[in-house]
């Protein structure tokens, strides 16, 4: 019974020893957050000048930011917006006109009376939307007149998301390609119109175009497969109509 007793005593005193290393370990760790804590107070402190000029200067670049958007920004798409009126007006005139369309255009692009024609507001505003949109009906202006380097020069620096504008705009520059003999420019300006935005217009019309060039470059694994597109997908569209006649022709002709 003596030696059972001497051993328990052993070992409470042993776990006492346990308890007081755990707790000396958790007083060691609260030490070093407060120093940590302590280190972090005396960083904030001596750099609070820099961080408050930090602070400022963001503040500063958020105001004048706006400020910017609200006094020249706005005001120059208001501007230019209005400027697109004048040029907009022939050029609609010319969509309608039997005869003297190409001086109705040349009226569109270079202005009359002090007004702005499409090439001035895209000089002028160059980084607003309708200076942007004066490249569009510039190069579409100059395509109707036949000068197709400049029609190509005028859509290229034309950009768009919109649903017709930018699938249209790209096949302009197609067509401009088509009419100058450079078939393979045509077909790949024609497919990036294609794909530009999947619609059931733009869409089919393109895919259209470019097989009928891929025919004429001889591509007709690439032409077959376009107007497959089509026959799959776009079969009640205008040029699904007859899509049967023309796969036929690019298969049997490979």
């Amino acid at each position: 019974m003596a030696t059972y007793k001497k051993k328990y005593k052993a070992e409470g005193k042993k776990q006492e020893n346990q308890i007081d290393e755990s707790e000396f370990e958790t007083a060691g760790v609260l030490n070093t957050l407060d120093e940590t804590a302590s280190k972090s107070e005396q960083w904030i402190e001596k750099n609070s000048k820099p961080l408050f000029m930090a602070l400022i200067a963001i503040v500063v670049i958020f105001l004048a930011y706006l400020g910017y958007n609200k006094f020249v920004v706005e005001p120059n798409e208001t501007e230019a917006s209005n400027e697109l009126a004048f040029p907009r007006k022939y050029f609609d005139e010319a969509a309608t006109a039997g005869s003297g369309i190409d001086s109705l255009l040349t009226l569109s692009l270079e202005g009359a009376d002090g007004k702005y024609g499409f090439l001035d507001i895209a000089d002028a505003f160059s980084g607003t939307n309708a200076g942007n949109l004066a490249n569009y009906y510039a190069g579409v202006s100059y395509l109707q007149m036949k000068k197709y380097d400049k029609a190509i020069e005028y859509l290229s620096k034309f950009n768009s998301d919109d649903e017709m504008l930018g699938p249209v705009a790209l096949g302009a520059i197609g067509d401009a390609f088509a009419d100058i003999n450079q078939p393979e420019d045509a077909l790949d300006y024609y497919e990036k119109a294609a794909n530009k935005k999947n619609n059931d217009f733009t869409t089919p019309l393109y895919l259209f175009k470019a097989g009928q060039i891929a025919l004429e470059v001889k591509d007709f694994s690439k032409a077959e497969s376009l107007f497959t597109k089509i026959k799959e997908n776009y079969s009640t569209s205008d040029q699904g109509r007859d899509i049967e006649k023309f796969i036929a022709a690019a298969k049997y002709a490979n």
